[in-house]
C-alpha cells in the first residue's frame, strides 16, 4: 500500500467520477416521491435570492480547478490523496444515505415574482436538479474539502490571495445552497459536521489528536 501511494494515481479521479454519476443518476430516477421532507424553522426565515446563482455555478469550475491543481500541478503527492480521499468519503457517504434514507426538500418558490437573467438560470437549474437527495448537501461539503486542501497545500502558502480568494467563494456557494432554495440548512450542518470528522481523519497527525483529546478532556474536567 506505502509503494502504491508513492505516486499519484490520477485514473482513480476518473473512475470514481463515472462510478459517483452512475449511482447518482440512478437515485435521481428512482427517488421521486414518498421520501422523507428534511426542513428546519430557520430556512423560512432565509429569503430566496437568485443571484446567488453565481457563486453556484462557480462550483463546478472551482472544484474542477481544484482536482487539476493537485492532480497534475502539486508535487506533493499525499496531499493530492488527502483531497481525492476527502471528496471520496464524503460522496460516498452521501450516495449510501441516498439509498438507505430518501430525501429531499420542499423549499423551492412555486413561482417567481420577479424576471430576470438569474431567474432564467435558476428556473434552468430547477428543471435539470430534482429537490431529492440533499443530505449532506455536496455542495458544501465538497467545497469546504477543496478549501481545506488549499489552506494547507505548503505550495500555495505564499499565494495569500488564492487563499482568500478560495475562503470567500467557499462562503458564497454554502449561503447559495440555502438563499437559492436548494438545500435545508440542515443539510448544510451535516455537511459541515462531516468535514470535520474527515478532516480530524485526513489531515491531523496523531500528536494534533492526542493534544485535542487532552483539552477536551481539560475542558470537561473543569465543568
Amino acid at each position: 500500500m506505502e509503494k502504491f501511494l508513492r505516486r499519484k494515481h490520477v485514473w482513480i479521479v476518473l473512475v470514481y467520477g463515472i462510478f459517483y454519476m452512475l449511482c447518482f443518476s440512478y437515485l435521481e430516477k428512482k427517488i421521486t416521491r414518498g421520501y422523507h421532507v428534511i426542513h428546519m424553522d430557520v430556512d423560512d426565515l432565509i429569503p430566496f435570492c437568485e443571484v446567488f446563482i453565481i457563486p453556484y455555478t462557480l462550483w463546478f469550475f472551482y472544484l474542477a480547478a481544484v482536482m487539476i491543481f493537485f492532480s497534475f500541478f502539486n508535487k506533493d503527492v499525499k496531499e493530492f490523496y488527502q483531497i481525492i480521499f476527502s471528496l471520496g468519503i464524503g460522496m460516498t457517504l452521501f450516495l449510501v444515505v441516498s439509498w438507505l434514507y430518501p430525501n429531499g426538500q420542499n423549499l423551492r418558490p412555486m413561482v417567481f415574482t420577479r424576471d430576470n437573467i438569474f431567474i432564467d438560470m435558476v428556473r434552468h437549474l430547477y428543471s435539470i436538479d430534482t429537490p431529492t437527495n440533499i443530505l449532506p448537501s455536496i455542495h458544501v461539503y465538497n467545497s469546504v474539502a477543496a478549501y481545506i486542501a488549499i489552506d494547507r497545500c505548503k505550495a500555495l502558502r505564499k499565494y495569500q490571495g488564492v487563499r482568500k480568494g478560495a475562503l470567500v467563494l467557499t462562503v458564497l456557494i454554502v449561503l447559495s445552497t440555502m438563499f437559492l432554495k436548494q438545500h435545508s440548512a440542515f443539510d448544510v450542518l451535516f455537511a459541515l459536521l462531516l468535514n470535520a470528522v474527515v478532516y480530524s481523519v485526513m489531515y491531523q497527525t496523531r500528536e494534533q489528536v492526542q493534544v485535542n483529546r487532552r483539552r477536551i478532556r481539560r475542558k470537561l474536567l473543569e465543568h
